[in-house]
């Protein structure tokens, strides 16, 4: 954006405000997203809704220059997908249904993906995907803004109807001369990588850790047949290794539910190259380490996370694989969380990179 009249400045400006409070509230609602509560939750919403409707539908009123056509196309994007993911929770709160709920989420990093490219142009967006303790921090945006080249979101062969495929993102303050950790992070079972990538964006960029959000190969990850996602993780991380410098002793492997579980079914195999393994609501069965060989697991950084309130792994599977991975001799961190259900825990993120990156690992 370049110097738009006041014409364009105030419709801009109330639609971002009315657009990242809802977002927030959004990201709010999944991670308290638990069977019991769901007919309540599109309250919280109050009506920042309805004030984002009224402002994208004054923003659709404005005549703008065709150079600011692409802005506000992602502007608009990103407010229609969060206006979809609002209306699915009202719905599913009505009938008190989850899966309805889960579903209207979806919604939730598509427009968080329509709305990035507009980091580089917003400082309110940029700071937005920052972790809030760096908001303010001016050297971090200043530097984020320049931008290096093949650096920011990155996706190949990994549109929602594909499978196989990576997001990827590199920090735009990425320096070639210094190795960068790096997570690759496991959806769901019912995930897609290119949106599970946004569940660790804001930290990443934060701290300077390139993000891999693989999709895998078939349904969901090949549990029973792990050498098969598991080969494409491989490949994948060495085709990333490839074009950027990775710092070889802090690769972080982690995953939520399916993903979880597949971080330990693959993470805990001998020929593994990740250093850090981070389950989040796991499945776990003792026979995983039973396969497994000591020498893998014998002091294995293990961060494990899992809600007392899961609803689909309770929460003593969680226990069980603390205590299993424990006596095995892991290094294991258990972080067990008293109003956690079945949703991803977003602020675990500092904490494992913390883990990830300082003495903790």
């Amino acid at each position: 954006m370049t110097g738009p009249d006041d014409q364009l400045l105030d419709p801009i400006a109330v639609l971002m405000a009315r657009l990242l409070a809802l977002l927030e509230t959004l990201e709010a609602i999944a991670r308290r997203l638990h069977p019991p509560v769901v007919a309540s939750l599109a309250a919280l919403m109050h009506d920042e809704d309805a004030a984002l409707r009224a402002a994208q539908e004054r923003f659709a009123t404005v005549a703008w220059p065709e150079a600011l056509h692409l802005f506000r196309d992602h502007a608009d994007r990103a407010s229609t997908c969060a206006l979809r993911a609002a209306d699915g929770l009202r719905a599913a709160a009505s009938t008190g249904d989850l899966r309805a709920a889960y579903r209207a989420l979806r919604q939730l990093p598509r427009a968080l993906e329509a709305l990035y490219p507009l980091a580089g142009a917003l400082p309110a967006v940029s700071r937005f995907f920052l972790e809030p303790s760096r908001r303010d921090d001016a050297d971090l945006l200043g530097r984020l803004a320049v931008g290096a080249e093949r650096t920011g979101v990155m996706h190949a062969g990994n549109d929602t109807n594909e499978r196989g495929g990576v997001s990827i993102y590199v920090p735009e303050d990425y320096d070639p001369r210094h190795a960068c950790p790096l997570v690759m992070a496991l959806h769901g079972g019912a995930g897609h990588g290119r949106l599970f990538l946004w569940s660790w964006l804001r930290e990443a960029r934060s701290r300077g850790v390139i993000v891999v959000a693989p999709t895998a190969t078939g349904d969901t990850w090949s549990l029973m047949q792990p050498e098969l996602d598991g080969a494409n993780l491989a490949h994948i991380l060495d085709q990333v290794a490839a074009s950027w410098p990775i710092d070889r002793s802090r690769v972080l492997l982690t995953g939520m539910s399916d993903g979880g579980t597949f971080t330990l079914v693959s993470g805990l195999d001998e020929a593994s190259p990740f250093t850090h393994l981070a389950p989040v609501a796991a499945s776990f069965h003792p026979l995983l380490l039973g396969m497994a060989s000591p020498r893998r697991v014998s002091g294995l950084p293990v961060y494990l996370v899992h809600g007392a309130l899961d609803w689909m792994f309770p929460v003593s599977v969680g226990r069980a694989a603390h205590e299993a991975l424990r006596a095995a001799g892991a290094a294991v961190v258990y972080q067990e969380i008293a109003d956690l259900s079945h949703t991803y825990p977003r602020e675990q993120n500092c904490p494992i990179l913390d883990w990830l990156c300082g003495s903790g690992g």
